[in-house]
């Protein structure tokens, strides 16, 4: 089979590699600030998994700060403005059209893709998104993590899996792209579960337009970190990880792009597993394996 990689899909629409620059939108999560919940996600670290984002600060300061991370990995001209941490649609919507516009009115920002959870996208804050992606591509990244309302529970997800299927049919019927994350090895779940979330994304419709999908990683300060120091449990091998990425790539619509097949932890706040830390490596077993696919 062939399989859509967003590195691939971008250098054919833009001539030249896109690499993420990320950013900081300022916004904080409604399952930390007591909103809908308390702690967030367990296995959410305390920079709301966007450690690698730039330093709070005026936008285009922070677009200067990230484009010099990634200077030494490409001479490219555009980019994509990638709002990750916390909840990227969690605020003021005159606030946050302002941040975005600015944001794409650079010409290096060819997309902005932004972060968000399916319980914080009013109708007002999809039509914003909506005129944005009129002037240029807006990618909206929703966290689902498991389609398994079980799963979510014990992760302290804190929204059923309908809030996910009413917000993604808003964003579609707005005509914006919609990628999916989803992670793998969550406490108790088997491989089943895990293959069964990659079938509910297959079959939704419209067609999801891109996942990343995610190996659990376990990083200190977490709660997720503190369930695991108390009673660890068994965690996912290289080539488990490899094999079950070959299983679930099959499932998806030729259609969906891929747009991540691992993750970055930063390697001093990972505790397991520790292989990940070891990217070059993941990447060319990952390439192995799919290539057998």
């Amino acid at each position: 089979m062939k399989i859509r990689m967003i590195s691939d899909v971008l250098k054919e629409q833009y001539g030249e590699k896109i690499y993420r620059l990320a950013l900081s939108s300022g916004c904080t999560c409604p399952n930390r600030d007591g909103t809908v919940g308390t702690g967030g996600c367990t296995f959410c670290s305390e920079g709301g998994s966007g450690e690698f984002a730039a330093k709070t600060a005026p936008v285009l300061e922070q677009i200067e700060q990230a484009k010099k991370l990634v200077q030494a990995k490409t001479r490219g001209s555009r980019y994509i403005a990638y709002f990750q941490s916390y909840t990227n649609t969690y605020g003021d919507v005159n606030r946050l059209r302002a941040l975005y516009e600015e944001t794409l009115s650079r010409d290096d920002i060819a997309i902005l893709s932004i972060g968000t959870r399916p319980d914080c996208l009013s109708d007002e804050m999809i039509s914003m998104l909506a005129e944005l992606n009129r002037i240029k591509p807006v990618w909206v990244e929703l966290g689902l993590q498991t389609g398994n309302d079980e799963t979510a529970a014990r992760i302290n997800r804190c929204y059923p899996r309908a809030t996910f299927e009413d917000a993604y049919g808003r964003l579609k019927k707005a005509g914006l792209s919609v990628i999916v994350h989803l992670i793998f090895g969550l406490p108790g779940e088997t491989e089943e579960d895990m293959l069964a979330s990659v079938r509910y994304l297959a079959d939704l419709t419209p067609v999801v337009d891109g996942v990343k999908l995610q190996l659990l990683q376990i990083l200190r300060g977490t709660k997720l970190a503190e369930d695991f120091e108390k009673n660890p449990w068994p965690v996912m091998t290289l080539s488990e990880y490899a094999r079950l990425m070959q299983k679930a790539v099959r499932l998806l619509p030729d259609e969906t792009v891929i747009h991540r097949l691992t993750g970055d932890g930063p390697k001093k706040l990972l505790i397991e597993p520790q292989w990940c830390a070891d990217k070059k490596r993941v990447l060319n077993t990952l390439r192995a394996y799919l290539n057998e696919a």
